[in-house]
């Protein structure tokens, strides 16, 4: 009975947490649907690394009766994002959009990963042009009596 307990606890701390309250939600499935997928794209301001869907902030709250309301008076899913980003800037975005202003942001992970490349070749080729370490000059009889009574003393 206790296994069958934390597996139970443990399953319900593994699924998302959804702050969205029955009020909110929309009578139509298909805009609630929308809504939703929406929301879990959307960041929530407060708590910056939360989507809306998920927050429970009062901002949040607002946010998503916001997005149902413009969706309920028929705006598109990209005409809800745009008003939320003219209002809010691009940050009120999850996944920001690739612009001229976010380049660095989408092309670093390439950038680091042509400079880890680039740097594993050269090593991997500074190796090869080494090759082999010179072979051992062998000691000369002089060098051999010396070695001997350093030994022995």
């Amino acid at each position: 009975m206790r296994a069958l307990l934390s597996l139970l606890l443990m399953l319900g701390l593994c699924l998302p947490a959804h702050a969205v309250l029955p009020g909110e939600m929309l009578a139509d499935p298909a805009l609630e649907a929308r809504a939703r997928a929406l929301s879990q794209d959307l960041r929530c301001l407060v708590c910056q690394n939360q989507s809306i869907d998920d927050s429970d902030a009062q901002l949040a709250r607002d946010l998503r009766v916001l997005v149902r309301e413009r969706l309920k008076a028929g705006d598109t899913d990209d005409q809800v994002t745009s008003f939320l980003v003219a209002r809010y800037g691009e940050f009120v975005l999850l996944t920001p959009r690739f612009g001229w202003h976010t380049v660095a942001l989408w092309g670093a992970p390439l950038a680091f990963l042509l400079i880890g490349a680039g740097t594993i070749a050269a090593s991997l080729r500074r190796r090869r042009l080494a090759g082999e370490p010179p072979p051992a000059v062998p000691l000369s009889d002089d060098e051999k009596a010396k070695l001997e009574a350093a030994l022995r003393s």
